[in-house]
């Protein structure tokens, strides 16, 4: 689920962060935003910091890494804000206002129709009039055109010429043209994108855009309240294909947009897989393109030539369990090919290729993960990556010639690092915490030695702090040690005897566990005497492939084995209370809460589960066969991994909730779990969220902690 990837993103705070000169690098360390931070550099010795006054305020400084020196400056704007500044009295930018790469210039939406502003305009130049919307506005790189969507088909608008180009015209209710599939933009392409499913050539001259037909597949309906006037409801219907269903036909074209030509590239259109994720040559002449089999094991990147639509393969990856479309592949400007991170040897490693297919270089060879591609120096023949080093909830800043030799690890000690890289590479800062500290800001020079510490954070006060520990928890089959991460309540007193909260995503890949400072301020958990509990299992990612191939065809099973070793390893502590064994946790983190009270319903007692997922018969194909194949081909897998085969075992206490019109993770989740749950005899609460989708948001989302938090004092403490 690219919702699910997405949530556990957020929960895991993986946000490798892609640099360009000033900008840093690696995970970020959990900071509250009020507190000191590097910004970035101005040069290649000096690096702006925020600091803060006696009265709070913020303060930014310029500071010579070298002299120590420093000077008070304004605090940078953000582009939107600055450019917002140059725009005519009165008019305001709104998030779908796009700014050109050289941000000169500006294309606002506005009333369905879209307004063309370049600095220095006296007024903006209204350049569509018609009452379809356009959607999705990207600027070329060079920044004389735009493209769009509109009414599902591709336009795109010459800002010099002022004309507007209809690329495509055959787009209906089920075929689009440049706009993504519901399933696409959730599972392969990512929320980000909109929907927009083109991409322009880095001169400028040609557009690579999918086209999707969704005429086969099955149509979910949702009824939801009439916004207008509330009686009597609408239907929203939308094509998704659950597992097992057809999925969208797409194939990927090339239009020429001076003659407004498409070349289709010659896949086999007959041919059930997935199109995505093309990237250009630099000197547009090729577009490399990926392409993924329906069984998900087998990814491809074949060549095409915009000209013929002729295509060779130039890079194959194949496993027997699942592999997985790359989006941080990096193009070499220089012509020569491109770097992929991939799972060749069980863990995501660096890999130099041509545009031939030949492996130019291996530039890493670990047995830990290479977790992002941060920046790659041409000039230097240098790659900056991050990496968990050989622990793997830390996370560490790394440089390597692109010959995959003089390898460097930049960041030294345990814990989260973020590391800002002055503009030639001389100079290094390290942010950094972890589980036992909040950790402080460090200067290096370009061969990583240390040169001073820059700020040291503090902690908060010991009546505020909430002791938290990183512990190691081996699987019942001795084969893993599972990393977790306990945070017990303030004044914690041994001799005591306390709840427990598990709190959970718990899907593929999703690593929760990672060493950093936890915050200052203690949890709503920690004021209220419950200990929380977050570990991760075989299949979270920090184990490599070894662990997550466990998960292939079984989901829940490996899950919920190691999660229930984890509780045994808690209730052999003297001030854990097996009788108050709980568990949360939303999407996914909801499918493991279900699943825990019914099949784990031996070791936990209580459960508040979100937006979950009860049966995976019931979720988008595209997520689910990546790990479970289809329905018919793994049927018993499908059975084993569902919530409604355990529905009789329920004896604790479970709360669900759900949004009514949630369109990724149906409410027919909960509803076929209901039933079943009732058709057992069972007790069980239930609160529903009315209009609202995947994730209960506002007041809505507020009465829903607050149900969550009453739910855990009523039941462990009686209140």
């Amino acid at each position: 689920m690219n919702k699910i990837r997405l949530f556990k993103i957020l929960i895991s705070f993986v946000l490798p962060l892609l640099i360009t000169g000033n900008q840093a690098f690696a995970q970020m360390p959990m900071r509250n935003l009020n507190q000191v931070a590097i910004l970035g550099w101005t040069d290649d010795t000096h690096y702006l910091i925020r600091t803060f006054d006696a009265d709070k305020n913020p303060v930014i400084r310029n500071v010579d890494i070298k002299t120590g020196k420093s000077k008070v400056v304004p605090p940078a704007k953000p582009d939107r804000e600055l450019f917002a500044e140059s725009l005519p009295q009165g008019v305001t930018m709104e998030s779908n206002d796009v700014i050109s790469p050289d941000m000169q210039s500006a294309v606002l939406v506005k009333e369905n129709d879209l307004f063309y502003f370049k600095k220095g305009d006296k007024e903006l130049r209204k350049i569509t009039s018609d009452s379809s919307p356009e959607v999705n506005v990207r600027f070329s790189p060079e920044g004389s055109k735009i493209a769009y969507t509109k009414e599902k088909d591709l336009y795109v608008f010459d800002l010099v010429n002022n004309k507007e180009i209809r690329l495509t015209s055959d787009a209906s209710e089920r075929v689009y043209n440049g706009y993504s599939s519901w399933v696409y933009m959730e599972e392969i392409l990512g929320r980000p994108s909109r929907y927009a499913a083109f991409w322009w050539s880095p001169d400028g001259s040609e557009i690579a855009y999918l086209r999707t037909d969704e005429s086969d597949v099955p149509l979910f309906t949702l009824n939801r309240l009439d916004e207008a006037d509330g009686i009597h409801g609408l239907l929203e219907q939308v094509p998704y294909p659950k597992a097992g269903d057809p999925n969208p036909k797409v194939k990927m074209g090339i239009a020429d947009i001076a003659s407004a030509k498409t070349v289709w590239v010659k896949t086999d259109y007959t041919v059930d897989q997935y199109i995505a994720w093309p990237f250009w040559t630099p000197d547009s002449r090729k577009l490399a393109i990926q392409v993924v089999n329906r069984d998900q094991n087998n990814l491809q990147i074949i060549l095409a030539d915009p000209t013929t639509g002729d295509y060779t393969q130039i890079y194959e990856e194949s496993r027997k369990t699942w592999v997985e479309f790359r989006e941080d592949i990096y193009v070499m400007n220089n012509g020569t090919g491109f770097i992929i991170r991939s799972y060749r040897n069980d863990w995501e490693n660096l890999y130099y290729y041509g545009w031939d297919g030949r492996l130019i270089a291996q530039l890493t060879d670990f047995d830990f993960r290479v977790n992002s591609i941060s920046r790659v120096d041409e000039s230097l023949n240098a790659v900056y990556f991050t990496a968990t080093g050989p622990e793997s909830t830390d996370n560490h800043a790394y440089r390597a010639g692109l010959d995959g030799k003089n390898l460097l690890q930049i960041t030294r000690g345990e814990g989260t690092h973020k590391v800002s890289i002055s503009p030639k590479g001389s100079y290094y800062i390290d942010t950094w915490s972890s589980i036992s500290s909040p950790g402080s800001i460090v200067g290096y020079d370009k061969k990583a030695k240390f040169l001073k510490e820059i700020y040291k954070f503090d902690g908060p006060a010991p009546a505020k702090n909430a002791k938290t520990e990183l512990v190691k928890i081996p699987t019942a089959d001795g084969l893993f040690s599972m990393p977790a991460i306990i945070i017990y309540p303030l004044n914690f007193d041994p001799s005591q005897k306390y709840p427990v909260v598990f709190t959970v995503y718990g899907g593929p890949d999703s690593k929760n566990v990672n060493n950093r400072w936890e915050e200052n301020n203690p949890s709503w958990y920690s004021q209220n005497g419950i200990i929380t509990f977050t570990v991760d299992h075989r299949g979270s990612g920090q184990f490599g492939k070894k662990g997550l191939d466990y998960l292939y065809r079984c989901l829940g099973k490996w899950e919920i084995l190691d999660y229930a070793d984890a509780v045994k390893w808690l209730i052999a502590k003297p001030f854990v209370d097996g009788a108050r064994m709980g568990i949360t946790g939303s999407s996914y983190g909801g499918y493991m809460t279900c699943l825990a009270l019914t099949k784990g319903a031996d070791y936990w007692t209580h459960g508040f589960a979100q937006y979950s997922v009860t049966d995976y018969r019931l979720y988008d194909n595209i997520y689910t066969e990546r790990f479970m194949d289809t329905p018919q081909d793994n049927p018993e897998g499908y059975k084993d991994g569902s919530t409604l085969t355990f529905a009789s075992n329920l004896k604790g206490k479970l709360f669900m909730t759900h949004g009514d019109i949630d369109d990724n993770v149906h409410m027919q989740n909960s509803i076929w779990l209901i039933s079943k749950l009732q058709e057992e005899g069972k007790s069980f609460q239930f609160m529903l969220y009315p209009d609202n989708r995947h994730g209960v948001r506002g007041i809505k989302g507020s009465h829903e902690q607050n149900e969550r938090n009453k739910f855990w004092l009523e039941n462990f403490f009686g209140k």
